[in-house]
């Protein structure tokens, strides 16, 4: 029988710091901003200001956790705690995901309200305070496009919130003129609607894919089957079975498997270039990889 275990350590350490830095700019940014649009809202009397501020409360609370997330993520691992936090910038997502959809429901009611009643509007005050909302937007955007947003789940949704945001403040631009020259203050909770189904979405899909991580799920750009073709068509390998690909959190895939290999194959050497090959071509670095000999019976649960 042998056994191995590889991971290496070079995932991205210039990444993981242009990450933070990213998420801490943009956190300050739309943060101070959400005050200023919620005092806007009260004073203007605008849903949509007050919809885009919850909304802009759902992306500092969104890019706030992923900084922790990132932070708390290099405490070291313990031996109680032996991947370390890791999997904290999941649940960060996941909770965040949550409060979305609970803001949009009350945007929703909110909105109703109003449409059946439309109230006053000020909106050469809401038109000034949602430019400004725009161009905040714009800046966070910019600053999260330089973090790696491909890779990382926390910064792809910090991205998507702002870039959400972005389109909320177009909203509430569009209902200010509308309210401006034609008077229509329908305009106000329309636009708050449309923000809501925004967040709706965003909220719908940071949970199922955090969800997904968290039930350890193989991760959506590696293809299980594919991995244990690829396996099985190494030279040597007889069988390949209770194969686990999940991930610990968004950018650290894991691999475990029992490889079945005949009885004159070179094991070392076989586990080295099974070792390359998934880092290679799947990207998977962390990797436990336990060699059985076919000539020898094998005991336990997953041999079925």
């Amino acid at each position: 029988m042998g056994h191995s275990h590889s991971h290496g350590h070079s995932h991205g350490h210039h990444h993981h710091s242009s990450n933070k830095q990213a998420l801490k700019l943009s956190f300050i940014l739309i943060a101070t901003y959400m005050i200023v649009e919620v005092v806007g809202g009260m004073i203007t009397n605008s849903l949509a200001l007050l919809s885009d501020a919850g909304h802009m409360l759902s992306d500092a609370a969104a890019l706030g956790l992923s900084y922790f997330a990132l932070k708390f993520g290099e405490k070291e691992a313990t031996l109680s705690k032996t991947f370390g936090y890791k999997r904290f910038e999941i649940l960060a997502a996941f909770i965040n995901g949550l409060t979305l959809l609970v803001i949009s429901i009350y945007i929703f009611v909110e909105a109703y309200r109003r449409i059946m009643a439309p109230p006053e509007v000020m909106s050469m005050g809401m038109l000034a305070v949602s430019v400004i909302g725009l161009l905040v937007n714009i800046a966070a955007a910019y600053i999260l496009m330089k973090g790696d947003k491909e890779e990382n789940l926390n910064v792809r949704s910090a991205f998507l919130h702002v870039l959400g945001d972005l389109l909320g403040s177009v909203g509430a631009i569009a209902a200010a003129l509308m309210i401006l020259f034609f008077g229509w203050n329908l305009a106000d909770p329309i636009a708050s609607v449309i923000v809501a189904v925004l967040i709706i979405i965003s909220g719908i899909r940071v949970t199922k894919a955090s969800f997904h991580i968290l039930m350890e799920g193989a991760p959506e750009n590696i293809s299980v089957s594919k991995v244990k073709a690829a396996l099985l068509g190494m030279p040597g390998v007889e069988d390949v079975h209770d194969l686990h690909v999940w991930a610990i959190t968004s950018d650290f895939p894991a691999l475990s498997c029992h490889v079945v290999i005949r009885p004159e194959t070179e094991g070392k050497q076989l586990l080295t270039s099974i070792q390359k090959k998934l880092h290679d071509e799947f990207y998977i670095e962390h990797t436990t990889i336990q060699i059985d000999f076919a000539d020898q019976p094998c005991t336990g649960d997953h041999c079925n």
